[in-house]
């Protein structure tokens, strides 16, 4: 493109806001005009001669594009002022990935702030690639989805998960997935040696998440059982998810199964068989990592892992971003 794509970041000081700026400072077709900060205003932005802004000072009709990464609600009510003025959206935060207001009031626990805008195209491109083109808003999955659905889809694609047995997600994130505001139970003192799960079961927000795109790709799947822990590390994410398969298909085939279906994705890799997979495979990388080792027969555990901050979040804005501006999908990512 002979003229730069305007960008716009709000909630840039938080750690995936960061890693947006990271990245977009580096791509070829976007010139970065404003990254928003209430808390750090005035501040350097590394890497770049701008400085953070509040976000009432941003000239939102001077963008193309904004990046959303904004607490759930106010992300949403900044996403209808952006559109209505005719800039694109990409968002990171959980106000658009569920289909129905129904859905986020279920999850969230309040009513969705703009469901006129609902449904949104899933920002999860290996899955959902085709419809992240032409669109002006799209929303990035969660971490934790990311993970889970990028370690399922094979299966799910190929229907050969066994109907009511349960998928059992056992995953565990850097303290960096709690956000850059101070809580209780993420300063140093709690999380040092310590692991910790969290809103165990089916009680995590995630879950309806998760069981939407399971449902979407294959609705004939068990239930989700999905367990978060806190890992004392300030970033990675991973997932060890346990399936029951067809009788019809054998664990010993998976291995072939996921290297045909990630073969031409430049962004996971399917680790080769007797290989774990393990957070230094992908912390401070754009890329999936996935490993696969059969039980018995009937029964698979896969390991997928990411970095939260970037294949988990950032990654999948400006794989989207690329896909709705018609670039090169990875773009500033390779």
């Amino acid at each position: 493109m002979s003229t730069k794509i305007r960008a716009g970041v709000y909630g840039a000081s938080g750690y995936a806001g960061q890693n947006v700026v990271e990245i977009l400072l580096g791509h070829p077709d976007v010139e970065l005009i404003f990254a928003t900060s209430n808390t750090y205003s005035g501040t350097p932005i590394p890497g770049s001669n701008l400085a953070y802004i509040p976000s009432e000072e941003a000239d939102l009709s001077a963008a193309d594009v904004v990046f959303l990464a904004l607490p759930h609600r106010a992300s949403a009510q900044m996403a209808a002022r952006a559109l209505a003025v005719g800039v694109k959206v990409i968002d990171l935060s959980a106000d658009f990935r569920l289909d129905t207001p129904e859905r986020y009031q279920e999850w969230y626990g309040a009513a969705h702030p703009h469901p006129e805008l609902l449904p949104v195209p899933y920002g999860l491109p290996e899955i959902n690639r085709a419809n992240l083109q032409h669109t002006h808003l799209v929303a990035v999955p969660g971490c934790y989805p990311t993970t889970t659905l990028l370690g399922l889809y094979p299966l799910l694609k190929a229907h050969v998960l066994a109907e009511n047995a349960p998928i059992i997600v056992d995953a565990k994130s850097g303290v960096s997935g709690a956000g850059r505001e101070p809580k209780p139970t993420t300063h140093f003192v709690e999380v040092f040696g310590n692991l910790s799960p969290y809103n165990p079961g089916r009680s995590h927000r995630h879950v309806g998440e998760i069981e939407q795109e399971i449902h979407r790709i294959n609705g004939n799947v068990g239930t989700l059982i999905f367990t978060p822990h806190l890992l004392p590390v300030d970033r990675g994410l991973m997932a060890s998810i346990y399936v029951t398969l067809k009788p019809e298909f054998s664990s010993d085939q998976a291995q072939s199964l996921f290297e045909e279906v990630y073969e031409n994705e430049p962004l996971v890799d399917v680790l080769p068989p007797g290989q774990q997979a393990t957070l230094k495979h992908v912390v401070r990388t754009n890329r999936c990592a996935i490993s696969l080792t059969p039980v018995t027969s009937p029964y698979l555990h896969i390991t997928s892992v990411t970095d939260n901050l970037r294949k988990g979040a950032a990654t999948l804005a400006v794989q989207s971003f690329n896909l709705m501006f018609e670039l090169p999908e990875f773009t500033a990512l390779l």
